[in-house]
């Protein structure tokens, strides 16, 4: 990762591991901010090339300089998520942002069963993106919506999941890979799995490994890059 202060202006693609708790807006004020310290720049362009939720971590790509005129190539990239779906309960958010409101039965739930419900979300579904979604209709983010208990309307839209395995089932827990396109909500999918099964499920953790070719063994965390920017 370069951090010249000519690699930053001229356009710089950082890989960023975005800690839990952070949102992808505090990391990209952490990091315009250091930058400028460090070189005295009084502006410095910034951006991120696709949000992660607080409650996700993993690989968040900041572009600095002219290289935020690609923000919207590299947000069409296909993604690569790890993470655990919780069946037999759901939450409005349809992760841990919010509260649990409602309990289901698992007790009917197999193995045999689960795969052959995996295997109906593998390739192009419809799906509908979370109320607590950044989405805007009509002006508004569907999230200020939500928060005022007000529901409005929300669209389906076509993503792909190009894979969807699981890497172990420990009940109610299902932890998983997917591989999937530019839009897909992975806190829907664990909503929509868990309608699938006749019960329900929400999403309690989830890390973003890849986007396209850029891996998350190659990313550092705001404060590795702002101690690496330090003993430049």
């Amino acid at each position: 990762m370069n951090l010249s202060l000519e690699s930053i202006l001229e356009g710089q693609l950082l890989l960023v591991d975005k800690p839990l708790d952070w949102t992808s807006f505090q990391v990209v004020n952490k990091l315009r901010w250091v930058l400028r310290r460090k070189y005295k720049l009084k502006k410095l362009k910034v951006g991120h090339a696709g949000t992660l939720d607080p409650l996700a971590t993993g690989l968040l790509l900041i572009c600095t300089g002219k290289m935020t005129k690609k923000i919207s190539e590299i947000q069409a990239l296909e993604k690569a998520y790890t993470g655990t779906i919780t069946l037999g309960a759901t939450t409005p958010s349809y992760d841990l942002e919010t509260a649990i409101d409602q309990n289901f039965p698992i007790d009917h739930i197999s193995k045999p069963q689960l795969d052959a419900i995996r295997k109906k979300f593998e390739g192009e579904i419809d799906q509908y993106p979370p109320i607590f979604s950044a989405i805007k209709k009509e002006g508004k983010r569907l999230y200020e919506y939500a928060r005022k208990g007000e529901k409005p309307k929300i669209e389906s839209r076509k993503v792909t999941l190009y894979a969807f395995d699981f890497k172990q089932i420990d009940l109610p827990h299902v932890h998983f890979d997917i591989r999937c396109s530019k839009g897909t909500y992975i806190r829907s999918l664990a909503h929509d799995f868990g309608k699938a099964l006749e019960s329900g499920a929400h999403l309690s953790q989830l890390r973003r490994t890849a986007i396209g070719a850029y891996s998350i063994e190659d990313a550092l965390t705001p404060d590795q890059i702002t101690k690496k920017l330090d003993g430049i």
